[in-house]
């Protein structure tokens, strides 16, 4: 079964927004890429999924690293740029600089990072895995650089969202509760000889 592009059943996913930044045959490029995770705390590992026929594709591809710049929730322009124009067509980059945002020199790989992202992370690509529509692309964090008075853009339903509720977790008399009835439902492991 698919479940295509914009269909209601998609959209209901609450994303982040990874803006890919890379170098290759394509020049300098930055793309949206709403399916960016951090996978692993050790080694740091980042997967991006990312569509053959991009050229973020074809620059990862051919150089073997990216970067993750997650989107801050003043970055709306940008990752609306990036989301929406292929580099195949459009110098993404230049055209960000003229509209004031700026750029910088990553310090371990060769492509530029966004100024002002909530966290910016190079990596260094260790496995590609094909998988239906995109391909998964997985980078080895080797420089990270945190933004801490930055707040991540939120993407569902089409929308960008400002994470501004916290839904607290459960009281501690709520734990106390939980952990009662757990612990009536533990299996207990038999002792065979």
């Amino acid at each position: 079964m698919d479940l295509p592009w914009g269909d209601e059943r998609t959209i209901q996913f609450v994303t982040n927004v990874g803006l890919i930044t890379s170098n290759g045959s394509y020049g300098d490029n930055i793309m949206a890429a709403e399916w960016t995770h951090h996978i692993s705390y050790s080694p740091g590992l980042i997967a991006v999924c990312i569509r053959s026929n991009d050229a973020t594709y074809d620059n990862i591809q051919q150089t073997k690293e990216f970067g993750v710049n997650i989107c801050a929730s003043d970055q709306a322009t940008v990752s609306n740029i990036s989301g929406i124009y292929t580099r195949k067509e459009v110098d993404k980059i230049n055209a960000l600089k003229e509209l004031e945002f700026k750029f910088y020199k990553a310090n371990k790989i060769k492509t530029l990072m966004l100024e002002g992202a909530v966290v910016n992370i190079e990596c260094k690509l260790v496995k590609e895995i094909p998988f239906g529509s995109h391909t998964m692309f997985v980078g080895e964090v080797v420089e990270t650089l945190l933004n801490p008075d930055k707040e991540p853009l939120a993407y569902n339903k089409g929308k960008y969202w400002l994470l501004d509720k916290n839904i607290p977790k459960p009281s501690a008399e709520e734990l106390e509760k939980i952990n009662k009835i757990i612990n009536k439902f533990k299996i207990k492991k038999e002792i065979l000889f």
